[in-house]
């Protein structure tokens, strides 16, 4: 339904409409050169949607190709471009590639030869390798002047991508390039990046005008000093450069009961020459040494010396002061030229035309699944493919997912450390009940108080006798909000330690604690 390049949801069974590339590498080794790995159609293997089928990557450490021709060639004209497909990484995923790319319109096209090196205009798509998770919008850009391509890289998204590899749900991935030179990335029809041909692309589309001159160089009596020792600046008479920068404190006292004739180490009496010790190859032997057990009780022991302090003379090495430099010229740089490879081109949208889709793909991982290709010119039509495929997979998925406290569980088990954040989440609050309800007391007004007024003071010893026996009554009848709030408090400290000490890894525990 509606204007479409290409649209591909895999519900035949087959790859008939598809070309597997019988090419080879080139420059590596023969034994991993060929795009040997392999494709199958079929379900996801949590489907919840069953006889949903889609193109699934098998094989790992190979070179994976595949391409298919499109109903009509793509020409950038007045009319945006809309790409999206999507993506399931059903096993996780190391390293590899789950990317797109439009292969470019040109008379020596032939998908049988797919590989690394086949022209493409557009390569978009979501990568990861490590740590480092991307999402490339990549355009090869005909230089107007030279006819030779190079390659635009889109600024990488400000937006955490790390959920979109991990957590094994099927996601969709949407590029929309416009005829004023913006475009959009979209992850599950929310952008996460966004920018404009003309100024979010690197290396930017168009040089700039004025380039260094290359042939201009720094003259020899160039002074790029900006500060310079005073000539006429002249040492003191009193400086002087030999004095020490500390001295023996002449105030020093000897502290009472310092040990001079006992020194700090003596050696070991117990200790007994090893019977394999050979004297000519090891030398004399001798008794190690440990500290003097008359030092442990005294101040010190050996030589006494006075201890240094900073010498109140000591100016150093004289140096004359710095001053503006007279001649400084500033930090010298090539004077500009016209860059004799300037160009503007103020319409990159108006890429090569493209007439076929292809993955060509490395992976360290297996069963990476894809589904509901699609390249229009519309936006509506393009919304609404993506409601009628990816829409149900993901309400089918929401239905599926477990409840609140599973998802809890679930995560708590991934990150060990959210245990501590659901204990003093519960605790926190009892802590605080207890502290309220069970530390006040009552208090009697005091006999001052009715001094204040001219009140006769009540005879309340009776009353106060009677209300504490009915009181009594209440609380073996019931327990009390302390009392139930102290089992509680007293069941909760009983469940955090149970699981601190049910955890495999205490570092992971703890330092879970100090981010709580």
């Amino acid at each position: 339904m509606g204007e479409h390049f290409f649209a591909e949801s895999f519900d035949r069974g087959t790859l008939d409409s598809w070309v597997l590339s019988k090419a080879k590498k080139e420059d590596i080794d023969e034994d991993i050169a060929k795009y040997d790995g392999k494709w199958e159609v079929e379900d996801m293997k949590d489907s919840k949607l069953p006889g949903d089928k889609g193109l699934v990557l098998k094989s790992r450490a190979k070179h994976h190709a595949i391409s298919a021709q499109l109903l009509r060639p793509f020409i950038f004209d007045t009319k945006p471009l809309i790409v999206q497909y999507e993506v399931n990484f059903q096993q996780g995923i190391d390293c590899g590639g789950a990317y797109v790319k439009l292969l470019s319109q040109t008379p020596d096209l032939n998908l049988d030869e797919f590989v690394d090196k086949t022209p493409y205009t557009i390569m978009f798509g979501p990568d990861k390798c490590g740590e480092d998770y991307k999402l490339h919008f990549i355009f090869r850009h005909k230089n107007p002047k030279t006819g030779e391509y190079e390659e635009k890289h889109a600024k990488k998204p400000d937006s955490d991508l790390r959920t979109y590899y991990t957590d094994k749900k099927t996601h969709l991935y949407t590029l929309v390039v416009n005829p004023d030179n913006s475009f959009e990335v979209l992850v599950d029809q929310t952008v996460v990046n966004s920018g404009n041909l003309l100024t979010d692309m690197t290396p930017p589309i168009n040089p700039a005008a004025e380039i260094e001159d290359p042939d201009d160089h720094k003259p020899d009596d160039w002074d790029e000093r900006p500060k310079i020792q005073d000539p006429d600046a002249v040492k003191p008479e009193d400086w002087d450069e030999d004095a020490p920068k500390q001295i023996p404190d002449e105030d020093a006292v000897k502290p009472d009961g310092w040990l001079d004739d006992q020194p700090e180490y003596t050696s070991d009496p117990d200790a007994v020459k090893p019977e394999d010790w050979d004297e000519d190859m090891d030398g004399e032997w001798e008794a190690p040494q440990i500290p003097n057990a008359l030092c442990e009780t005294a101040p010190g022991c050996g030589a006494w010396q006075r201890p240094m302090i900073d010498n109140s003379n000591y100016k150093g090495k004289w140096k004359a002061p710095m001053i503006d430099n007279p001649n400084y010229q500033g930090v010298w740089k090539p004077r500009k030229i016209a860059n004799p490879d300037f160009f503007e081109d103020l319409h990159p949208f108006r890429m090569t035309p493209f007439n076929a889709v292809g993955l060509e793909l490395w992976s360290m991982s297996s069963d990476i699944f894809f589904d509901n290709f699609f390249i229009t010119n519309e936006r509506h039509t393009a919304e609404r493919w993506a409601n009628d495929g990816w829409g149900l997979k993901k309400a089918a998925e929401g239905a599926a997912e477990p409840g609140l406290v599973n998802q809890m569980m679930t995560a708590a088990d991934e990150r060990p450390w959210l245990w501590v954040v659901y204990v003093l989440t519960v605790a926190v609050p009892l802590i605080l009940i207890i502290v309220f309800f069970c530390t006040g007391k009552a208090v009697a007004p005091a006999a001052a108080d009715y001094k204040k007024t001219d009140e006769p003071q009540p005879d309340v010893k009776e009353e106060e006798e009677e209300k504490a026996e009915e009181d009594q009554d209440s609380l073996a009848r019931s327990p009390s909000v302390c009392t139930v709030a102290s089992q509680m408090y007293a069941k909760t400290v009983s469940f955090y330690l149970t699981m601190r000490a049910a955890l495999p890894h205490l570092g992971v525990f703890h330092n879970g604690l100090s981010k709580s």
